[in-house]
């Protein structure tokens, strides 16, 4: 018995005391920006960019899960591939990692969209949420533009609008 509450009061020792670490060293909440819900940002046709290393071979391998040539070429070094909605890009020494790619403008069969949400307006949005972008778009310009950041867990996400 006496084991019993020896193992009792560690176990409650050791939980008042992780549970005073971990209010006493995290950021406290004002520390933190809050990521709040937007209205609905249309982001528009979305694709996973893959940096491959034999266009050829991805090509192939890609076919064979349904997709088709829907753009680019091998003497350019990319293929965008397509199966339904499904948008895959194929880039060989373009880039390091793969990219998530939103284009503002643009449907999956890469047709212009009456209603969208400009890239600038976009990027402004993200801005307010103190999200961090790379290569900034410039806010005073119109027409195609690109942008880009990383998710918490460092994936690369590319806004390119076209239009």
């Amino acid at each position: 018995m006496n084991r019993f509450y020896t193992l009792a009061t560690a176990i409650s020792i050791s939980f008042s005391v992780g549970f005073f670490v971990h209010s006493y060293f995290s950021p406290s909440e004002n520390q933190k920006p809050e990521l709040k819900p937007q209205e609905n940002i249309k982001l528009g046709a979305f694709s996973v960019s893959l940096s491959v290393k034999n266009l050829e071979e991805s090509k192939e391998f890609y076919e064979a899960l349904g997709f088709e040539v829907f753009g680019g070429a091998i003497e350019s070094n990319y293929f965008i591939m397509k199966n339904e909605n499904a948008l895959i890009g194929l880039f060989q020494g373009m880039f390091e990692g793969n990219i998530l790619t939103f284009n503002p403008g643009w449907d999956e069969n890469a047709q212009e969209t009456p209603d969208f949400d400009d890239i600038r307006k976009i990027q402004e949005k993200l801005k307010n949420q103190e999200i961090e972008i790379i290569n900034q778009a410039d806010e005073a310009s119109s027409g195609p533009a690109s942008f880009m950041l990383k998710d918490p867990d460092g994936n690369m996400i590319l806004f390119d609008q076209h239009r």
